[in-house]
């Protein structure tokens, strides 16, 4: 035999031990600790919760928190009676130093934000460690079935939300899968597909590689089927990268020893699963509504051709980003070494918005690179972007060399080249670091770059090191993972039931506005369970202003003030620096007679909105809840008069004249919203009639005018609920 065919031998015999379907059982008993990461790996994406009780993340982050807690419990259990010295690798260092800078961020920056940033980078810390500590080329293969099989089941609830509206789980913008979002879907599976791709052609002749092509192809197309732009550049991206790493390693495949027949039927399976499955429509009315794609290729060729519609980028989605990418960037500009700490971005984001933004306007800067430097700084966050490019580079540079090796662990390192590259592209649109699916495949995959062929080594030049275990080591590693693993089943425990509360309180809520309660009695105890389950839910996790708005608003809407009030106290306290919050606040306040303390709160808007007219539109509307009306009424009227309003000013005025019975006002606001905003005509009209046909005025003959007005103006199949609103004597003389 010659050297040139003992080494395809070896290449052979390797890819065969190696394979993903040889003694899979016998490896998950023989590495533990890659076995507990490839389960965790299948659950993250394959279990989702089936109520609105849990956030979909908060799921994911747990089962991420325990899967990388128990896999360092049992790999330190192992290495007990170990002596030789175990891996250290410069890229740990990335994620130890953000940790630090996010404690130390707990002191001087938001507290709580830090705090859960800091066990963020602990987590992906960890497991970048366990992994390249416990990754083999023998136990590899286990690993990335468990990332396949997690994605396939995900996309297999994607499909079937796709095609049959299916709703299990919870869906914001679907078809998210278990990720309540389809953007996070999309993202996550775009990132495994790498690895189902070296899975498939890894694996050796057997009549279970069509079925596997099929898995393959459908987490393509459960990828189509999201619409997500930023995942489908990727995936064109990782489609072509893919190829070209396979062509130029085919000799560390298997699938260069596939018969035709074999070949024959992966191709077909790829081929036909994607054009038939891509084909067959879509059963979900909301995702039809959304972009008018009736199957999962039409609906990807209509978003993906969306991005050349100019008003994409003065309208739609990529506007909105815009905006926060340049608030975003303001920030960076004004805190460049430091930045404002970890997790702060959305505390602090008000801050650098325009003035005429009161709203937040997302609670992430979409885009990691942006995120990272204005909250770490330059020094931090700089310097991990830099060394994290270089590392990237260094792995790309080194997967092209080694096309002459025989080893499959230098084929699976090209494929985590190929999922990191992914992840840094959708990143430039989206957080997918800070959910728990994205930032384990990341910390997995820059653990797979860092493997060697030889278990227990290093093969790269970076900073790479090793320092000596003890078994005394143990005595503190294995008991410190049995606290860390006990405080995180109490953290996820009091997470649950926060969330619980917070949902169920926002569930009764929404029941008061939209059914309502028929009783008084009734009524009183529903509100009373609301307050209730509110109130203990914000005393467990006082942070959740996401949830926790939401029924401030629900509350002041049926009058419950004092209680609206006190959740946006809270609100206030945990991010003070929104203008909209101290906005509800001033008029709440005015509301429950505590002027004084709406004028705190006005004070508050003027610190964050000085020149804003919105700013001034509220201060008009406090004088006049104070009792100071004529004042609030002759400043409003000079706005009018020198055509200085918005709707919000109008608005404004029109509830301050109704709410002070000054009719003029009222009526002056009423016509000119119908004038220059005419969509809203058939209430204003309405409203008009009202005003006129009232007990102050009486004008009967102004009040009939305007009702037809607002009748004829109102659409033919609304026209009966119109007339059914009227006054009886006016509804009589109409028909």
């Amino acid at each position: 035999m010659t050297v040139s065919e003992s080494q395809t031998h070896h290449a052979r015999n390797d890819a065969a031990d190696s394979s993903p379907t040889k003694s899979l059982f016998l490896t998950a008993r023989e590495s533990m600790p890659v076995s507990i990461l490839a389960l965790t790996m299948f659950l993250l994406p394959a279990v989702g919760v089936p109520n609105e009780m849990m956030l979909q993340d908060t799921l994911k982050s747990a089962i991420v928190a325990h899967g990388v807690l128990i896999a360092a419990l049992v790999f330190f259990w192992e290495q007990r009676k170990r002596r030789e010295p175990l891996l250290w690798h410069g890229m740990v260092w990335l994620p130890v130093i953000l940790m630090f800078y996010a404690m130390g961020s707990m002191v001087w920056s938001h507290t709580y934000l830090a705090g859960v940033e800091a066990i963020r980078w602990f987590l992906f810390g960890l497991l970048v460690w366990i992994g390249m500590n416990s990754i083999t080329p023998r136990n590899l293969p286990l690993l990335v079935w468990g990332i396949h099989s997690g994605a396939v089941m995900a996309s297999i609830w994607a499909a079937l939300q796709f095609w049959m509206d299916w709703s299990l789980f919870p869906q914001g913008p679907q078809p998210a899968s278990t990720f309540i979002n389809r953007n996070f879907f999309a993202e996550y599976l775009v990132c495994t597909l790498p690895f189902s791709v070296w899975l498939l052609a890894s694996s050796p002749a057997s009549r279970w590689l069509g079925l596997l092509a099929l898995s393959v192809a459908l987490n393509v197309v459960a990828l189509m089927m999201t619409g997500t732009r930023s995942a489908l550049i990727a995936l064109v991206i990782v489609v072509l990268t893919a190829t070209v790493i396979l062509i130029r390693y085919r000799r560390q495949f298997a699938f260069v020893h596939w018969s035709k027949g074999n070949c024959v039927t992966v191709a077909l399976a790829l081929v036909a699963c994607i054009g038939i499955l891509g084909a067959v429509p879509c059963g979900n009315a909301q995702v039809i509504e959304q972009t008018g794609g009736t199957s999962a290729l039409k609906r990807s060729f209509l978003r993906a051709t969306s991005m050349t519609d100019a008003k994409e980028y003065t309208e739609r989605s990529f506007s909105i980003r815009a905006i926060i990418w340049k608030a975003t960037a303001r920030m960076v500009i004004a805190n460049p070494l430091t930045g404002v700490g970890a997790g702060a971005w959305e505390v602090q984001i008000p801050l650098y918005q325009r003035e005429d933004t009161t709203a937040e306007t997302d609670y992430f800067a979409h885009n990691e690179y942006l995120q990272l430097l204005s909250e770490y700084g330059l020094l931090v966050g700089g310097s991990f972007l830099a060394v994290l490019l270089a590392y990237f580079i260094k792995s790309i540079g080194r997967v092209w060399q080694a096309r002459e090796s025989s080893e499959a662990i230098e084929s699976a390192r090209a494929f985590s080249v190929i999922s990191v590259l992914a992840l840094l592209i959708v990143s430039l649109a989206g957080f997918p670091w800070r959910l728990a699916g994205c930032g384990a495949l990341f910390a997995l995959s820059l653990a797979g770059l860092a493997v060697s062929s030889t278990p227990g080594k290093l093969d790269n030049n970076f900073l790479e090191s090793s320092f000596r275990w003890r078994p005394i080591h143990n005595y503190f590693a294995v008991p410190i993972m049995l606290i860390l693993a006990a405080v995180a089943v109490c953290m996820t425990y009091r997470t649950a039931i926060a969330e619980r509360k917070i949902v169920q309180s926002a569930h009764l809520a929404f029941q008061l506005t939209r059914v309502g309660v028929h009783d008084e009695t009734g009524r009183a105890r529903q509100i009373a369970e609301v307050k209730r389950e509110l109130r203990e839910g914000i005393a467990i996790n006082p942070h959740y202003r996401k949830l926790t708005g939401v029924i401030g608003y629900t509350l002041a809407s049926i009058g419950e003030w004092a209680d609206a009030v006190w959740v946006w106290e809270s609100i206030a306290a945990s991010r003070p620096n929104i203008t909209g919050v101290w906005t509800y606040l001033a008029v709440g306040y005015s509301e429950i007679g505590q002027h004084k303390r709406a004028h705190e709160a006005l004070l508050q808007v003027k610190r964050l909105k000085p020149n804003s007219s919105k700013t001034q539109t509220l201060e008009l509307d406090l004088l006049s809840r104070s009792g100071q009306h004529e004042s609030a009424a002759r400043r409003m009227n000079s706005f009018f008069d020198n055509h200085d309003f918005d709707f919000d000013r109008v608005q404004v005025a029109f509830a301050m004249g109704y709410r002070t019975r000054d009719w003029p006002l009222a009526i002056r606001a009423l016509e000119m919203r119908n004038q220059n905003w005419p969509e809203t005509a058939v209430d204003g009209h309405f409203q008009l009639g009202m005003i006129y046909a009232g007990a102050d005025l009486n004008m009967a003959k102004e009040a009939l005018a305007e009702f037809q007005i607002g009748l004829s103006l109102a659409p033919t199949n609304e026209r009966d609920t119109y007339a059914a609103h009227l006054p009886e004597k006016y509804r009589n003389v109409m028909r």
